[in-house]
């Protein structure tokens, strides 16, 4: 425990390094939030904040540090980073998943996601130690979403935009498809998970660029795809990246159909249903052009040990408190 704690301490040295050097600001926003983004497949953590003389509030325990970042950027932060602790009810407990986990999330203005691509790289080469990790040193593998479906499942996604025609294709590969109430981006989900993602490369850190647009997002839309890409280290997902959405509308539109799937799907569970700010798209009315990045610092610390369980780099994961069989009675 201690080896991880001391590799962790100088990690976020070295990550502080990198971008203080670049004239990037460090922020340190709020762990609980009045409201949130969005977004129907992450459930929320709820509590509830008492005053005698104020009432009470409910408070959400944030999944990223977005909503607050953005609200500085417009504000005219400029280039901001931050590592913080974030929460996602819900999530598997295992190997690489634990409820709380760290992040590292960083904004650079002027950019869009192709130019994330080499700050990241760059990142990374500060960040790798000498020996030991070629398999995470830049220069970093690309491949488009289009072109990994092609590869790894023979499916062009440009000749198969509705669902009905991706579901006939997901059922030629052997995929149990339901016939109704099923959506693109879950049919999407069952061949990529299957097909794809188990097969991508693994002797680099590989961007895998141009997510579909059927997948809503707050990154721009280009066509068919949007203008995002995931890194995959080892075959496990480690960041994630969006050319900012900057229209008011688009996030104002995005703001209310996720919301209202998300208040659909929560009523049905009986799960957290957060409040979400109807004003937040304001903030867009003059955002500047940048690019947006989220690395989960503990699955990358994990690969930089060549561990392959976060229960080698969370000092008290979830996992372990709840299988210790002891209790909070006194």
């Amino acid at each position: 425990m201690r080896e991880a704690a001391l590799y962790r301490s100088k990690l976020y040295a070295e990550v502080r390094s990198f971008f203080n050097q670049r004239d990037y600001v460090e922020v340190d926003t709020p762990s609980l939030s009045l409201d949130l983004i969005p977004e129907p497949t992450i459930e929320n953590f709820g509590t509830r904040f008492d005053n005698e003389f104020i009432g009470s509030t409910d408070l959400y325990l944030i999944p990223s540090p977005e909503v607050y970042m953005k609200k500085l950027i417009a504000m005219g932060f400029g280039s901001v980073y931050q590592l913080s602790h974030c929460f996602r009810n819900s999530e598997q407990i295992g190997k690489i998943h634990n409820p709380e986990f760290s992040m590292l999330e960083y904004y650079t203005m002027g950019a869009d996601e192709q130019d994330s691509i080499g700050i990241t790289e760059e990142l990374f080469a500060h960040i790798a130690p000498r020996n030991g990790v070629d398999h995470l040193r830049p220069p970093f593998a690309h491949l488009t979403v289009e072109e990994a479906m092609k590869r790894y499942a023979n499916i062009d996604l440009d000749q198969h935009q509705s669902q009905r025609t991706l579901a006939l294709e997901a059922r030629k590969l052997g995929l149990q498809v339901p016939e109704e109430k099923e959506s693109w981006e879950e049919t999407f989900n069952r061949i990529f998970l299957t097909f794809v993602e188990p097969n991508l490369p693994q002797d680099k850190p590989l961007v895998l660029d141009r997510y579909p647009a059927q997948i809503d997002c707050l990154a721009k839309r280009d066509g068919n795809y949007r203008k995002r890409w995931e890194m995959y280290i080892g075959g496990v997902e480690v960041a994630n990246c969006y050319d900012e959405e900057r229209n008011p509308e688009v996030v104002r539109s995005y703001y209310r159909k996720e919301y209202a799937k998300l208040v659909q799907k929560r009523t049905e569970t009986g799960s957290v249903i957060p409040d979400a700010d109807p004003d937040f798209a304001d903030i867009f009315k003059n955002f500047p052009q940048c690019s947006g990045v989220a690395i989960g610092m503990d699955r990358l610390l994990m690969l930089l040990m060549g561990k392959t369980d976060l229960r080698g780099v969370i000092l008290f994961p979830l996992s372990g408190m709840l299988g210790s069989g002891k209790n909070c009675n006194i």
